[in-house]
C-alpha cells in the first residue's frame, strides 16, 4: 500500500473548508503539513492553526502569524462555520447523527472534525446539536513503522495485554495503529481491530485508506458489540481498541479476556497518577486485562515513548 505524504493528508483534512477558507489555507501545506495538528474554526475569531510548536493565525493577506491581535487577521464567519460543517457531513447530516451527538465526524482519511454547539435534549439525553458555533479539524497521522522500537521492548504480545497512555494529540492512535499492522504482517497474529470512530483503519466504501496490515475491521461498530462479533466468528489473538474508558468498555474486555483474547489499548492518561484516578481502567488492572503500561511524551513529539512499566506498578498504593 502506497503511504500517504503529510502535504497529502494536510490537504485531504482541509478539503472540508469551503472555497474562500481553503483558498487561503491550501498554498500552506508545504509549509504546515509536517507540524500542523489542528484547525480551529469559532465563529466571529481568528482562524486558527495549532502546530506542535508553535500556534498560528491567519491575515486576510495570507500570511501567518503568532498573535490575533491584528486588524488584518481572518476571522471565520457564521456562513462559514454552516458551510464547513455540511462538507463535513457531505450534505447529509442525517447519515452522520449518532458521530454528531457524541461531537465529532470522521472524516475521509481518519481526520476528526470536533464540533461544538447548543446541545438539543430529550428525557436527560443529547440527541442533536445545532447552532454549531466551533469546529476542531484534528488531522490524522500514518507514520508506518512508528511502533516497531516498542514492539520490540514489548517483546512476545502473548504474554499479556498492553495499555497505550498519553495526552490528547500524543500520537496514540498512530502508533495503536502501526503496532496492529506490525503484529498482523511480521508476526502473523489474527488481529481484530476495533475502529469505533473511522480513525483507525479509516475505511470508505469499504476500503481502507490506511495501511493497518491484515487486520480483521469493525468499522463504526460499539466497542461492545465489535469485541463479541469478533470472539464469536474471528478467533482473534489480539484485539486492538482505541480510547477506552467507559464501564461498557471494562464488561466488553473482560469478556474478552475470559476467552483468552490478549487486548491492547490506548487511554487518555499522561501519568500514572492520572491513571489511577479512572476507576473503569483500574478495574481492567484487576482482570489482569494489561501486562505492560506504555506512556508517550506529548504533543511536542506525538509517538515518542518515554516510559514502559509493568502493570502491577499502577497497582501499588
Amino acid at each position: 500500500m502506497k503511504q500517504m505524504t503529510d502535504e497529502f493528508r494536510f490537504l485531504q483534512a482541509i478539503s472540508c473548508l469551503n472555497t474562500s477558507l481553503y483558498r487561503c489555507v491550501s498554498p500552506l501545506a508545504s509549509k504546515l503539513c509536517n507540524t500542523a495538528q489542528e484547525i480551529r474554526l469559532r465563529v466571529n475569531r481568528p482562524l486558527t492553526i495549532v502546530c506542535t510548536d508553535a500556534t498560528f493565525y491567519l491575515t486576510t493577506q495570507g500570511r501567518l502569524v503568532n498573535t490575533p491581535l491584528l486588524e488584518t487577521i481572518l476571522c471565520v464567519k457564521r456562513s462559514d462555520i454552516i458551510d464547513i460543517f455540511n462538507n463535513i457531513c457531505n450534505y447529509s447530516v442525517y447519515s452522520h447523527q449518532s458521530e454528531i451527538v457524541n461531537g465529532f465526524v470522521t472524516m475521509s482519511g481518519g481526520h476528526r472534525a470536533g464540533l461544538s454547539g447548543t446541545a438539543v435534549q430529550s428525557d436527560g439525553n443529547i440527541k442533536n446539536i445545532r447552532d454549531i458555533s466551533s469546529i476542531n479539524i484534528r488531522i490524522a497521522r500514518e507514520y508506518v513503522g512508528c511502533a516497531k522500537m516498542l514492539d520490540e521492548k514489548i517483546g512476545d504480545i502473548k504474554n499479556g495485554g498492553v495499555l497505550l497512555c498519553g495526552a490528547p494529540c500524543s500520537g496514540k492512535t498512530t502508533v495503536l495503529r502501526d503496532y496492529a499492522r506490525l503484529l498482523s504482517v511480521e508476526k502473523s497474529l489474527n488481529i481484530s481491530l476495533i475502529d469505533e470512530r473511522g480513525e483507525l483503519a479509516s475505511t470508505s466504501s469499504g476500503i481502507f485508506q490506511n495501511d493497518i496490515g491484515f487486520c480483521d475491521v469493525y468499522d463504526g461498530y460499539k466497542k461492545s458489540d465489535a469485541m463479541l462479533h469478533a470472539i464469536r466468528s474471528m478467533a482473534p489473538d489480539v484485539i486492538v481498541c482505541d480510547e477506552i474508558g467507559s464501564e461498557d468498555d471494562v464488561r466488553s474486555i473482560e469478556q474478552a479476556v475470559n476467552s483468552g483474547v490478549i487486548i491492547i489499548a490506548s487511554v487518555h492518561a499522561s501519568s500514572v497518577a492520572e491513571l489511577k484516578r479512572k476507576h473503569n481502567i483500574m478495574k481492567l488492572f484487576e482482570l489482569s486485562a494489561f501486562l505492560k503500561v506504555v506512556f508517550l511524551s506529548g504533543k511536542n513529539t506525538p509517538g515518542e515513548v518515554t516510559d514502559i512499566i509493568d502493570a502491577g506498578e499502577v497497582c501499588v498504593c
